[in-house]
């Protein structure tokens, strides 16, 4: 087979405007405790024409629509990013469709979402629940997936044709695999490929068994992204085992594929990232390839044609 040539939906991007000053992590001092170490280099703005011309430099490749992911806007005010996506998406046609935030274990959590499923391009929410640091850790400090009264707002996602957008270390994956056997109606996708980071065989070896215990649950799916490895270049030969076995554990109908920008610009350019994909997955079938990079996204996701910023 060849590399994919086709339309492309990028499943989780994100965008700001520092003078806007919603996300604090970006713009007061200390910086944050980060996953990829130093992210000094994002801490700038972040609009639709940088996100454009960062998909314009991948030779080849055609993305035509896209999904923003929240950015930890001021907890107080989440409604407000909402509102402010809103207005970029109407005056720059970016992004096609938006996931919000929402803390689901807060008092007034209906009425919230209820506000959330009012605007037009929301299509579900994400709340990153916690995690322990190591694995090892796992079992006595489990995350907010398995809370009472945040799986109390959880179930209100649903009703309101709301999804979840799941990021938490694999090691907490077991959680999620109970979360989403409980609510079976609640679409799930977990973001980021469920944080690979650890190489180790171990550590592989211990992602592989995480990821398939979610994977038996048929409401959750996955979004290839966010698989850089701090301080060691984005390259396919290094992510193609973590991609490949991420597309075997889950299926290519229930996989999409996502740049992370900017975060993901810290280890790597937008063409590296889409380059290295498509040459990892050259092999599969052409239904396959445009399932992974088009199809699936725009089925999850609910794209109409008129938020697609060019034919597929």
């Amino acid at each position: 087979m060849s590399a994919y040539a086709g339309p492309v939906i990028d499943a989780h991007h994100h965008l700001w405007d520092l003078s806007v000053r919603g996300q604090p992590w970006l713009v007061d001092e200390p910086m944050i405790p980060f996953r990829y170490g130093d992210y000094s280099a994002i801490r700038r703005d972040y609009l639709p024409a940088d996100f454009r011309t960062d998909a314009a430099t991948a030779p080849g490749l055609r993305v035509v629509g896209s999904v923003f992911v929240e950015t930890e806007w001021r907890r107080e005010d989440t409604l407000g990013e909402l509102a402010w996506i809103h207005d970029v998406a109407e005056r720059t046609g970016v992004p096609s469709v938006v996931t919000a935030h929402a803390v689901l274990d807060a008092p007034g959590i209906a009425e919230h979402l209820a506000a959330i499923a009012a605007f037009p391009l929301a299509r579900g929410i994400r709340h990153k629940p916690g995690g322990a640091a190591v694995p090892e850790r796992a079992a006595a400090e489990p995350t907010l997936l398995s809370d009472a009264r945040w799986r109390e707002g959880f179930a209100k996602l649903a009703p309101l044709g709301l999804h979840f957008e799941l990021q938490v270390p694999w090691w907490h994956l077991h959680e999620a695999a109970d979360l989403a056997g409980a609510f079976e109606a609640t679409r799930i996708v977990v973001n980021h490929t469920g944080l690979p980071a650890d190489r180790s065989p171990e550590g592989l070896a211990g992602w592989r068994r995480a990821l398939r215990a979610v994977a038996e649950r048929p409401n959750v799916h996955l979004k290839v992204s966010g698989i850089d490895v701090p301080g060691v270049p984005w390259t396919a030969d290094l992510q193609r085992e973590v991609v490949l076995d991420a597309l075997d554990i889950f299926g290519t109908a229930r996989c999409m594929v996502a740049s992370n920008f900017p975060v993901d610009s810290l280890w790597a350019t937008y063409a590296e990232i889409f380059a290295g994909l498509r040459e990892i997955t050259a092999d599969l079938s052409a239904d396959e390839q445009r399932a992974f990079f088009f199809d699936n996204a725009r089925a999850f996701y609910r794209i109409d044609d008129d938020r697609l910023w060019d034919r597929p």
